[in-house]
């Protein structure tokens, strides 16, 4: 099988994604099950559209992973006690690392450049996160002493981003974080220097801490209260090993070993044509021992090679990475 960070064409593209649907229907039990139960051929499988995406609800309540490998390491959503939170285990994190390195720095740059701060209070308080993960191993790559992480201190933060004016700075933050920490400043009548060389990458997630808003008016207040217009969020989720980018507008790009689909909430296998809203499906090569093919309850829709996202389809649960309601 071709390596997936190598593909560069559609024909790559296509030829990896059967490959790995082929390898996934042997080798994943409850993928396997799946397919089975919709009674679908295996053998017929040769374009994206006949490949059938797993429910992402799956990850809730089994083990999602080839039967020949045994891991402890495992990703867990986040949410509330009472939720069922989605478990993703990880067979070879070497994988996820490489993609982590390799979709940054295709959006955003090499992350040897950057001093890396994050705003995550509600994900580093809780273990597993794939996010923290994550920012983990941009961190270790960058090597930069400033690195570090902010709970609530807030001032703490405002004083430490006026000490690094001169440097290249990624503050990962999730949305109500960020507006609380713009909050603090305003509270204290303290505002963010527009010399400082600061990119603000939101991760989504309110979590019913904020007031709802739009991903346009977020990025509005971000954009005015960080005094920068390179207000980028970052689109991913516990069962996925990739991370789409958006550098403004809520448009959202994909690495070359992943791609989204958005097929229609009544028909699964029916695909809604570009600029029509629907059901988000996500392929993501990277999941190579768990499953590649994954039915998301976002909504959203296709833009050329790019996407956007709208919001959640009723009904579904909240999940901590929900992203806001655009």
């Amino acid at each position: 099988m071709k390596n997936i960070f190598d593909i560069q064409t559609e024909e790559d593209f296509l030829k990896a994604c059967l490959e790995t649907f082929r390898f996934q229907y042997e080798n994943i039990e409850i993928y396997r099950k799946f397919v089975d139960y919709l009674n679908i051929n295996p053998q017929n499988i040769d374009a994206l559209a006949k490949i059938p995406f797993l429910p992402i609800e799956m990850f809730k309540n089994h083990q999602i992973l080839n039967k020949n490998i045994s891991t402890d390491l495992f990703f867990q959503s986040s949410g509330t006690t009472q939720m069922n939170l989605s478990k993703h285990f990880i067979a070879d994190e070497n994988i996820y690392q490489e993609s982590i390195y390799k979709s940054f720095e295709q959006f955003v740059g090499k992350p040897e450049d950057f001093i890396f701060l994050g705003l995550l209070p509600s994900y580093l308080e809780k273990q597993n996160s794939s996010l923290i993960y994550m920012v983990d191993y941009l961190m270790k790559k960058s090597g930069k002493l400033e690195n570090g992480y902010f709970l609530y201190n807030h001032e703490d933060l405002f004083i430490l981003l006026n000490e690094l004016k001169d440097k290249k700075v990624i503050l990962f933050g999730v949305s109500f974080a960020l507006l609380d920490f713009l909050d603090t400043l305003e509270s204290l009548t303290l505002s963010i220097s527009q010399s400082l060389n600061l990119t603000v990458i939101e991760t989504g997630g309110m979590k019913g801490r904020k007031e709802e808003m739009t991903k346009d008016e977020l990025l509005k207040i971000l954009q005015n209260g960080f005094k920068t217009h390179k207000i980028y969020s970052e689109y991913s989720m516990t069962e996925l090993l990739s991370q789409a980018y958006s550098l403004g507008e809520n448009i959202y790009q994909c690495p070359n070993w992943m791609r989204v689909l958005v097929r229609n909430t009544e028909d699964p296998f029916n695909y809604e044509r570009e600029g029509r809203t629907g059901a988000i499906n996500i392929i993501d090569l990277a999941n190579i021992h768990s499953c590649s093919f994954i039915a998301t309850q976002d909504l959203g829709k296709t833009m050329g090679d790019k996407f956007q996202v709208l919001g959640r389809i009723d009904h579904s649960d909240i999940r901590g990475c929900s992203l806001l309601v655009s």
